[in-house]
């Protein structure tokens, strides 16, 4: 271990994906590259972090599409190429039997000069049996049993690890509940203790409290991992006295949020109205509110790059320079942009085989393909898209992968291949497959218009809209998530409906009014009042949206105390 990453007091930053690059296939999708978000904006502005996560040999997935199916193969990667196998192992219990963990170490380099240590865990030893091995393979794959050992190793394995490692950690910092059995351990390590009064308690909690933060990312029940607990008791034997824990836990399962809210001194949700949300869901805890944000460097593409660094000198480190952007000379804004299309259009053509026309606008949308992000609201009515296109032309670029276990999700990528091809005489359009960060950044940065069309209240935060940004792409998006903060109607963007639940319904009507009336007439006909949006998403959206001002949040508001 590096010595330069022990001498100093850091904060443990757990998270079962992480996006470090797309060679490196850590992750499955904005979970994780929030999480590489945190790590490199922490790199930036010199705050000391380490992040522990799980090595996945396998990947999540990678995608083909084939008849406009999704098909799913191992994404097999080499640690050895990217990272450096660290001498310590440890030990987990588990089902009665040692399974040995050891870690690899990357190094997250900052643009800035700014290094972080990630550590990737991995079971994959000589040590371990056939079975035991494979545990830290597949990124979310298996079964209930699969991911329940998986979150043994990321947990327990993890603050194990790092103790191994001679790491001096301040705080725990759980990315979601995936992670929350670090707690538990924490528990075990601060057992048996007396307090003011000189009884005896079973667990220090307000010690453990005292060191974890607890970060919640989602509305959706499916979001929220729960265990029975006879099958933790088997997976855990002698581990500790779980009717103990039930109160912490949960009474019928072992409720991983639930466990990470009892056991964290701060919790916070990605967004004000999820936050929101999280206290309704969650009475009687307290959810702050930090609003998620994009790491600048990487989500910036080099055009928009260029242009910030010989206008707002120093915008990658204070992103809120960017409010300045009136600075730059229109026609520089769109040459900037019209570089960024030209290769977004030859990735397209490059993938589709598909070219498309520069001088019509290109709609973006890329999301995790699962039916409440309702990627099919576009196509509710075919014949009004035909209309719509046959006067004012738009053209369409989409991306996405399912879960391999989401057959709905799976099905709504097989109906948007018949959407695309039943509307291609009037819509020229293309899904690209295997949507990775690289295609993201390409996408986020060479589209015209970002669409997000989520069923309201569950899209928590959501982050692509905010990379757009960054790039002068403004939304076009549902009021949910971060796009209730970020919208101001005609100004960064436009609404799609309002944010009353109860509009879901209408929501495809508003979308179609919007772009007949509002959007498609103001591109095709009024480039400098274009122009003048595409600054104010970055004036006003990028300047906030950024991973920088959320890392500042997290140290002073959850790290110092």
């Amino acid at each position: 271990m590096h010595n330069e990453f022990i001498h100093q007091q850091r904060i443990a930053y757990f998270t079962m994906e992480i996006a470090l690059k797309s060679d490196i296939p850590t992750y499955s999708g904005g979970l994780g590259v929030l999480a590489g978000d945190v790590i490199r904006a922490g790199a930036d502005i010199q705050l000391p972090l380490v992040a522990v996560s799980l090595v996945s040999r396998a990947g999540y997935f990678r995608q083909q599409i084939s008849n406009g199916r999704q098909i799913e193969h191992p994404d097999i990667w080499d640690p050895a190429r990217w990272a450096v196998p660290l001498d310590a192992k440890i030990a987990v219990n588990i089902e009665g039997r040692e399974v040995w963990v050891r870690g690899w170490l990357y190094v997250l380099k900052g643009h800035l000069g700014g290094q972080e240590p990630v550590i990737l865990l991995d079971t994959d030893l000589d040590e371990n049996r056939e079975d035991d091995r494979q545990i830290t393979h597949y990124l979310y794959g298996g079964d209930t049993v699969y991911r329940l050992k998986q979150e043994i190793v990321l947990g327990i394995g993890g603050l194990r690890m790092l103790h191994a490692l001679g790491f001096q950690i301040r705080q725990y910092h759980m990315n979601e509940g995936h992670s929350a059995l670090l707690a538990l351990e924490l528990l075990r390590r601060y057992a048996r203790f007396e307090d003011e009064e000189g009884i005896e308690l079973s667990y220090d909690i307000p010690m453990v409290r005292e060191l974890c933060n607890f970060t919640t990312h989602t509305p959706v029940e499916a979001g929220h991992d729960k265990f029975p607990y006879p099958l933790v008791e088997s997976q855990l034997r002698d581990y500790m006295d779980f009717s103990e824990i039930r109160q912490l836990a949960g009474e019928d399962y072992l409720n991983m949020t639930r466990l990470a809210l009892n056991l964290s001194e701060y919790v916070n949700g990605v967004a004000m109205s999820h936050a929101r949300i999280s206290q309704k869901m969650y009475p009687g805890y307290h959810v702050h509110a930090i609003t998620n944000g994009v790491h600048p460097h990487t989500w910036t593409c080099r055009s928009f790059a260029a242009l910030y660094d010989r206008y707002l000198p120093g915008w990658c480190h204070e992103p809120q320079l960017l409010v300045r952007v009136d600075q730059i000379p229109d026609e520089l804004i769109w040459g900037a942009h019209a570089e960024a299309k030209a290769a977004l259009l030859e990735k397209v053509e490059a993938l589709s085989g598909i070219r498309f026309d520069p001088d019509i606008p290109v709609f973006g949308f890329a999301r995790r393909m699962t039916e409440y992000k309702r990627p099919d609201l576009l196509f509710s009515d075919l014949e009004r898209i035909r209309r719509i296109a046959k006067n004012q032309p738009f053209q369409l670029v989409m991306a996405g992968k399912a879960h391999p276990k989401d057959e709905n999700g799976r099905r709504l990528i097989a109906l948007l291949h018949e959407h695309l091809a039943s509307v291609s005489d009037c819509v020229k359009s293309a899904f690209l497959s295997n949507y990775d960060m690289d295609l993201a950044l390409s996408m986020v940065s060479g589209v015209d218009v970002w669409l997000n069309t989520p069923l309201r209240p569950l899209e928590a935060s959501g982050t692509s809209g905010m990379k757009a940004a960054f790039n002068g792409i403004p939304s076009l998006s549902v009021l949910d998530g971060w796009w209730l903060e970020g919208c101001i109607e005609g100004v960064t963007g436009w609404a799609v409906g309002d944010d009353s639940d109860r509009s879901n319904g209408t929501d495809a009507g508003f979308l179609y009014e919007k772009l007949e009336k509002t959007v498609l007439p103001l591109y095709h006909d009024d480039r400098k009042a274009w122009i003048t949006i595409m600054k104010n998403a970055i004036g006003k959206n990028a300047s906030y949206f950024n991973s920088h001002r959320m890392m500042r949040r997290y140290a002073t508001e959850a790290y110092i105390r």
